[in-house]
């Protein structure tokens, strides 16, 4: 394990409490196709050190500050070896750290955040990959790279994943927040996402509470309040919003 590896699974296990670790084993095990079950069936059941989500994010900005000259390589590599450990807060660190150091990442890194999606199957990873993670990376692309990145989510949008597909839909949340964001793009995604049935999970592991068409409904609910003029077209139809014809 690398020095700064060392160093964060250190200070999450001294950071954490047994009635913590508890609650969040009860609290994911409880929620739809996550945690429990579904990490169960992939033969990777989650772990748990019961370190506060404060202490996760203090502990990776403690950690950069301690090796402040990280190069792009050396971030996703760190990346790696804390995801690669099945326990809830080093994966949600390494989340934190794409999160602090999402200006070094390029397109090519979408592969790996890719794995990391497959792996998480819970909102409470997926979703800040999505959106603190995906989102700004895509942003901050020049337009060459941006293509090859949004045929990535493109691809993403049309896998059985269920988390996969709520990913490429959540990406863009922080930019409609700020009243940009590229609707025609959203609005593919979200025919696809919405010809599905609802109440199955994609991946054929059982029932599901939609995961990939909550985050539609996320989408349009940010939509709604910076971008009202928007609506989804007539053809397009499964959900209640107020971004809905």
């Amino acid at each position: 394990m690398s020095e700064a590896g060392e160093f964060i699974d250190a200070a999450l296990q001294r950071e954490g409490a047994w009635y913590r670790a508890e609650e969040m084993r009860l609290r994911h095990a409880e929620s739809p196709g996550t945690g429990g079950a579904a990490a169960a069936h992939s033969g990777n059941r989650l772990q748990y050190y019961g370190s506060s989500v404060g202490a996760v994010r203090g502990t990776v900005r403690d950690a950069l500050r301690r090796h402040p000259g990280l190069t792009h390589d050396e971030v996703t590599a760190l990346s790696s070896e804390l995801w690669d450990v099945p326990v809830f807060e080093r994966r949600l660190a390494a989340v934190v750290l794409l999160q602090s150091r999402v200006a070094v990442l390029r397109n090519t890194d979408l592969t790996r955040i890719e794995g990391f999606v497959r792996t998480a199957r819970m909102r409470d990873l997926v979703d800040p990959l999505a959106v603190d993670v995906v989102g700004p990376l895509i942003e901050g692309l020049d337009q060459q790279s941006r293509a090859r990145a949004d045929a990535v989510l493109d691809r993403w949008v049309r896998e059985p994943d269920m988390w996969l597909r709520r990913a490429a839909v959540l990406a863009p949340l922080q930019a409609f927040r700020r009243g940009n964001g590229d609707w025609e793009r959203f609005t593919a995604q979200a025919r696809i996402v919405l010809a599905e049935p609802a109440g199955l999970e994609p991946d054929r592991t059982g029932p599901d509470g939609g995961a990939a068409r909550e985050a539609v409904a996320l989408v349009l609910e940010a939509v709604a309040k910076s971008r009202p003029e928007l609506r989804l077209p007539p053809g397009v139809a499964g959900l209640e919003s107020s971004a809905w014809d």
